[in-house]
């Protein structure tokens, strides 16, 4: 595992490569679909942003309210695709890596290899196991979307692997080719 500080900058981006397991620690953001949206329409508007994207990493995440002792509720990754329309936008603005679930679009990867970006992934059905890495948690952009609202999260020790790099390799696509490889060299013995 290697361990890596937010934030996120150039000069870690390429040090990680697909496949690498991470453990993160730092400033991270939460933010879905519909905060994203919000986030172009200030950026069209343009509007002060809520954070700096600049070398920030972005979870897309809704948490589940916490309980009395806990710092914040199960907070699993969300199906990283419904980002994909927004996504190309923020990463132009200095967004440095993603967190989440699922494949990412080709326009996607083509502007992560342009702005030299990662998309690290999540273990999907896991969140109190992420919400155990969280040490705090604050809402710092429209709280009216509930779980939805960007929350400015501390982390430490996330486990995460890089699924894409900065040069487009995608982990999803290599374990594809490495199943079809392994199953008909299997067969055609």
């Amino acid at each position: 595992m290697i361990s890596i500080h937010t934030p996120l900058t150039l000069e870690k981006v390429k040090s990680l490569h697909t496949g690498d397991q991470i453990k993160l620690s730092g400033t991270i953001y939460t933010a879905r679909d519909a905060a994203h949206k919000r986030i172009v329409e200030m950026l069209d508007n343009g509007e002060e942003l809520p954070f700096d994207m600049r070398d920030a990493i972005i979870y897309f995440a809704g948490p589940a309210p916490a309980t009395d002792d806990e710092v914040i509720g199960p907070c699993g990754p969300t199906t990283s695709y419904r980002m994909d329309a927004y996504s190309p936008r923020l990463l132009k603005e200095g967004l440095r890596g993603m967190i989440g679930k699922g494949k990412r679009s080709q326009d996607v990867i083509d502007t992560m290899k342009e702005t030299h970006a990662l998309y690290f992934g999540a273990i999907g059905g896991a969140g109190a196991i992420m919400a155990d890495c969280i040490t705090s948690c604050e809402v710092i952009a429209f709280e009216d979307l509930g779980p939805e609202a960007i929350r400015r999260l501390e982390v430490k020790d996330m486990p995460l692997t890089v699924v894409i790099d900065d040069e487009g390799h995608d982990l999803y696509e290599i374990g594809k080719l490495k199943y079809t490889e392994g199953r008909y060299a299997k067969i055609n013995k």
